[in-house]
């Protein structure tokens, strides 16, 4: 019987894909069939699920932007044949991945829902199985137009399915890891599962998918602490092949008044560098000039991330400076939301 859903989940390994070694009690990798069979349930789907592994899997700590790009070109080839996508992904980095996913992949109208869990698939307790269900459920649901719900880059865990790239991974043992601290989350699982369209990204004029593969990670992050030294800023901004850093402020946007700093970033500037300026902080926004303490920023050409995430900072950089060489176009584009990635 035809069923009345198409999902390609995308294996690229973690903890999901994991299971206990009969012999041994050690924990490995397993092939899609594997972790299928370890969830019976999705027999019970009305949605025809079919699955692409990744050959190795990759531990998410091993992830790196050629990994973005082969998500995205599967993506890509089986665009067509399915009405949406689940990819499997270790937790450590799945946030990152699903930002840079979510900035590679312009003009979706389909759901690519980044998912995995704490507990491997074959180990009682494990969240695995309420994950994988209702990504699958949520990557198939269409409304009464027939369109799918979801039309951009998620990730889900535990109970909630939020924008990709508005998330940070806040726990490493409990089942919520993930939040989304600036951002509604779009959908709630409960006995139904809650959509909030009124913060969906719709793609109301129907234009066709475009997949960018142009990654440059010739960027830095500069973490702003009591006591950091000359020497120290100095060695980051003086990186050979450097074209972007990622200061993280304190507060609102601040950082030391002294001399020395201003002028570092004021030479970094000079010299093409640009200077993205977010916060420590996991809710809140940069708001530059508010206090004294970040006028200096303002006048050495650090630019506002507003309330992006590290994950969303990094990513979105490497994904202009792969796109564009003009400095001030990657900084148009820096002060814009192009993927729903900040408030502006």
């Amino acid at each position: 019987m035809k069923k009345n859903g198409s999902v390609l989940l995308i294996l690229t390994g973690g903890t999901i894909s994991m299971g206990e070694n009969s012999a041994s009690k050690s924990l490995c990798p397993l092939d899609c069939e594997s972790v299928l069979a370890s969830i019976p349930e999705l027999e019970n789907l009305d949605v025809e699920i079919s699955s692409i592994a990744f050959n190795p899997l990759i531990d998410s700590s091993d992830f790196q932007p050629d990994n973005w790009v082969e998500i995205c070109n599967i993506i890509e080839k089986h665009y067509e044949r399915y009405d949406g996508f689940v990819v499997l992904h270790g937790t450590d980095t799945m946030s990152y991945s699903a930002s840079a996913v979510s900035f590679m992949l312009e003009n979706l109208s389909k759901p690519i829902i980044f998912t995995g869990s704490q507990l491997p698939v074959g180990i009682h307790r494990s969240d695995a199985k309420e994950n994988l269900i209702t990504s699958i459920e949520i990557a198939a649901a269409k409304n009464d137009r027939g369109e799918s719900i979801i039309q951009e880059v998620c990730l889900y865990f535990e109970d909630m399915l939020m924008r990709g790239n508005r998330t940070t991974k806040r726990n490493a043992e409990e089942f919520d890891a993930f939040a989304s601290f600036n951002c509604h989350e779009l959908a709630k699982s409960g006995v139904h599962i809650k959509y909030y369209p009124e913060y969906c990204i719709i793609n109301r004029k129907k234009t066709p998918l475009i997949v960018h593969k142009k990654i440059d990670n010739n960027i830095a992050i500069l973490k702003l602490f009591p006591g950091i030294n000359e020497k120290t800023v100095r060695s980051i901004l003086e990186i050979e092949g450097l074209k972007s850093v990622v200061i993280e402020s304190y507060g609102t946007g601040n950082a030391p008044s002294c001399d020395w700093l201003y002028t570092l970033l004021n030479n970094a500037n000079k010299k093409g560098i640009i200077l993205l300026n977010i916060t420590q902080c996991r809710a809140g926004s940069v708001e530059m000039g508010r206090y004294q303490t970040s006028v200096n920023l303002q006048k050495a050409g650090v630019i506002s991330g507003y309330d992006l995430t590290t994950e969303a900072a990094v990513t979105k950089l490497m994904f202009l400076l792969g796109e564009y060489y003009d400095v001030k176009k990657i900084k148009k584009e820096l002060s814009i939301s192009i993927r729903g990635e900040m408030n502006k």
